[in-house]
């Protein structure tokens, strides 16, 4: 089955940060998703490194990116360089929590 960026970032896009109405892919928290024939490689960070529901957005997204993977494994890379701030979201999510230029 071949798997492609955007199947990734759909599964990704499934989600949620608990505390913000807004999917990871739209805040920035990932930084890079390598596909090859065995696995699925995501690189992503945290708003802050004491996030309390770490261990359990960690697991959907292994959870939510094996549903698309065919039979790659997942690896979930966790980095806090370069650290995560709010040029990394999207203009949706932006407008979302009302942090458009006049917004912050």
């Amino acid at each position: 089955m071949e798997v492609t960026q955007a199947d990734v970032i759909s599964a990704l896009r499934n989600v949620y940060d608990p505390e913000i109405p807004v999917n990871i892919w739209d805040l920035g928290l990932v930084y890079d998703i390598v596909i090859n024939q065995s696995e699925i490689v995501i690189t992503m960070t945290f708003t802050s490194p004491t996030c309390p529901m770490m261990e359990e957005l960690l697991a959907q997204v292994r959870d939510s990116v094996a549903a698309v993977s065919g039979k790659r494994a997942v690896r979930v890379e966790l980095v806090w360089e370069p650290a995560w701030d709010l040029s990394r979201m999207s203009d949706a999510a932006k407008l979302e929590l009302d942090l458009t230029e006049q917004g912050w």
